[in-house]
């Protein structure tokens, strides 16, 4: 069954049922609910700073049209005027004066016109700003906080995937005294947020010579009691014959570990890999007590630097928002098919 004739199958025999018609009008709502923000800051991102705030906004990125003058050096904007008489005239605006605005007209620059402001309205034209996004590389070091960012992620998610499948193959498939404790300890560790441990993890990076380092943001965070504790329970489900076959065949714990071990645990360890790239992409509070210098900041501490005491670049925010959201769209949408299995066989045992 292909997944068009999947979709529009119906529980009636080739008519709707109620039950159908439910629930395709709970799939809608729920498709636009969760989509909605996002196309809306798309669309956003390539308004101009000027259509941003416009108000009512928009949901395409119009922006006012402006037209050359003679005898004005700039580009005047341009409203459509309603005249006392009734008419109405493309006139373009020089200057306001409290609730009057002085305005031309562009075929007679010679003769101007003094309107109510609540005569005009402004004539606007589909406009894409590009520029939001090239502007990025030019005007900024967006490449210097792309790669401080995936550096991060790719690291710290290999790292994690590493150690956490290295304690969850010990917890799993060794038996030795205090076992349980030791699992116990670690699951505990999830009750403690992480903001109460975050000034004892500033005084270990400092002491330790990390600040202002992305190593600084790696390591704190490559153990994860989730990580050990979803591996774990995968792992379980793995035959312990097995294992005692390959060992029989003098195969070393290591090789087991590396060869047999980790490839059946691939569902898994592709959930956690996930959770890793959404957690050290979107991390902002470790990388913020850590980093300090603009060499070493990550996208989401640009981001913040956008946003100043009197005037935030709206325009260059909501692009760089949705760069940032790109990676972590790519890598779900390419292992989100790992998520069921692996979080269904984690829970086996």
């Amino acid at each position: 069954m292909t997944w068009l004739n999947f979709l529009f199958k119906t529980r009636g025999r080739h008519r709707l049922h109620w039950t159908d018609t439910v629930t395709y009008l709970y799939l809608v709502v729920g498709l636009f609910t969760m989509f909605a923000p996002v196309l809306w800051l798309v669309m956003s991102s390539f308004k101009t700073e000027a259509a941003i705030a416009q108000f009512p906004p928009t949901f395409l990125p119009y922006s006012q049209k402006s037209v050359s003058v003679t005898g004005y050096e700039k580009p005047l904007p341009l409203f459509l005027v309603t005249l006392d008489d009734g008419s109405q005239r493309e006139l373009a605006q020089i200057n306001r004066i409290g609730i009057k605005a002085n305005m031309v007209d562009p075929a007679a620059p010679e003769e101007r016109i003094s309107v109510n402001i609540n005569q005009r309205q402004p004539v606007n034209e589909l406009k894409w700003a590009w520029n939001n996004y090239t502007d990025l590389f030019d005007k900024f070091s967006f490449g210097t906080y792309l790669w401080n960012s995936v550096f991060i992620t790719v690291v710290a998610t290999a790292l994690t995937l590493l150690f956490n499948s290295m304690a969850a193959f010990a917890l799993s498939k060794y038996r030795f005294k205090g076992q349980k404790f030791v699992f116990l300890l670690i699951i505990a560790t999830l009750m403690i947020p992480p903001t109460i441990i975050l000034v004892p993890v500033f005084l270990v990076i400092n002491q330790v010579g990390l600040l202002n380092s992305l190593w600084g943001v790696i390591l704190p965070a490559v153990a994860t009691p989730t990580g050990v504790f979803l591996l774990r329970q995968y792992m379980l489900t793995i035959p312990d014959e097995l294992l005692e076959a390959a060992r029989m065949d003098h195969a070393s714990e290591w090789r087991i570990y590396w060869r047999i071990v980790l490839p059946l645990s691939a569902p898994a360890l592709a959930v956690l890999a996930i959770f890793s790239v959404m957690w050290r992409w979107n991390d902002f509070l470790l990388p913020l007590i850590v980093l300090s210098q603009n060499e070493f900041f990550t996208l989401q501490l640009a981001l913040n630097s956008f946003q100043g005491e009197l005037n935030t670049q709206w325009h260059y925010l909501l692009a760089m928002t949705v760069i940032t959201l790109l990676p972590v769209t790519l890598v779900f949408a390419f292992l989100q098919r790992y998520i069921t299995t692996g979080i269904a066989g984690a829970g086996v045992k």
